[in-house]
């Protein structure tokens, strides 16, 4: 097989494009079209464990690049899932989330498909949280049977924000305005282009609010606060993994191995059940921290470190169980 340098790819992409070739299609790495694969990490028997990574923002859109196309975080995770629901060798599945959320309603498909696999397979799910598990990244691991979080893991943020980018200031600076003839007073709430009315932001705070007792009711329903602690996770905060085992919203710290020994436990498997992974690509000495099942078919193409930007960039007016400082990175 040949082994292409990453530069020189590069190059050569750079070339074709500048040489006004635009109908070529490089096809020099497996992108999404590529079928998922199973892949073992340990373990010799016939009865499995799958690990399924939850990475980065919660969405439904794909990423498009010369290079090829990565499948959105829903998509990936619900291409696992039917797989896996295909193979009655599995047993259990661990949830490995990193993640500060996303779209609102991306977070909410994701929770119903996961106790949809559920319900039809019985499998035991059990979470194992990592950096981040925050706002719709704790929404993916509510219909889990015990959630785990690493020592240092962030969680929580459990809530709903609305954002969209403001460009008011910027264009009266400029001298730029907008004009707009809309059929209802309400028509271009939200416009990037002036400030909200107080009407506004009031008819954004109801809409807000409802989908906040969604989330919140989803919270409560699985985990079953006192009325004090499910007070103070109202105020959306986030909280360090041993702050949040103490007010309910983990069960358990521990470590990945010690979460794949729950899963063991759970579904009454033996010390040798074979832990295994779906992905597009083979990887030498793989391991349960190597999280690109769902970017590993194409590389950035980007010539620039640009990882805060581009995410940033890629933030689009809407409503987000997310936690809003995690969006600046990777």
């Amino acid at each position: 097989m040949l082994k292409f340098n990453l530069q020189a790819t590069i190059l050569l992409a750079l070339l074709v494009l500048s040489s006004g070739c635009a109908t070529l299609k490089l096809k020099l790495f497996t992108d999404k079209s590529a079928a998922l694969r199973e892949f073992t990490i340990s373990g010799s028997d016939s009865s499995k464990i799958l690990v399924v990574d939850i990475t980065g923002i919660i969405s439904g859109r794909n990423e498009v690049s010369l290079l090829g196309e990565k499948p959105g975080v829903l998509e990936n995770v619900v291409a696992q899932l039917r797989k896996a629901e295909s193979d009655s060798r599995i047993k259990a599945l661990l949830l490995k989330i990193d993640s500060p959320g996303g779209l609102t309603t991306a977070s909410d498909i994701l929770y119903h498909e996961l106790m949809n696999y559920k319900r039809r397979t019985g499998n035991p799910i059990v979470v194992s949280m990592m950096d981040v598990a925050a706002s719709g990244g704790y929404m993916a691991a509510l219909p889990a049977d015990l959630i785990t979080a690493h020592p240092t893991t962030v969680t929580g943020s459990v809530g709903v924000i609305f954002m969209r980018p403001g460009f008011s200031g910027l264009m009266k600076k400029l001298g730029l305005s907008v004009d707009v003839t809309k059929s209802g007073t309400n028509k271009d709430m939200g416009s990037p282009f002036r400030k909200a009315t107080e009407e506004e932001k009031r008819l954004f705070q109801d809409v807000i609010d409802k989908l906040n007792e969604r989330f919140i009711s989803l919270v409560q329903k699985h985990r079953r606060l006192t009325p004090a602690n499910l007070a103070v996770v109202k105020t959306a905060r986030v909280f360090l993994a041993e702050d949040a085992r103490k007010i309910g919203l983990v069960d358990k710290i521990c470590y990945l191995d010690e979460a794949i020994a729950e899963c063991r436990g759970l579904a009454r498997l033996g010390k040798d059940a074979r832990v295994v992974v779906y992905r597009r690509n083979r990887y030498p000495n793989d391991n349960l921290y190597n999280n690109t099942s769902q970017s590993d078919a194409t590389p950035s193409m980007s010539l620039l470190d640009v990882g805060a930007l581009k995410t940033l960039g890629s933030v689009k007016s809407g409503f987000y169980a997310v936690w809003p400082p995690a969006l600046g990175g990777d």
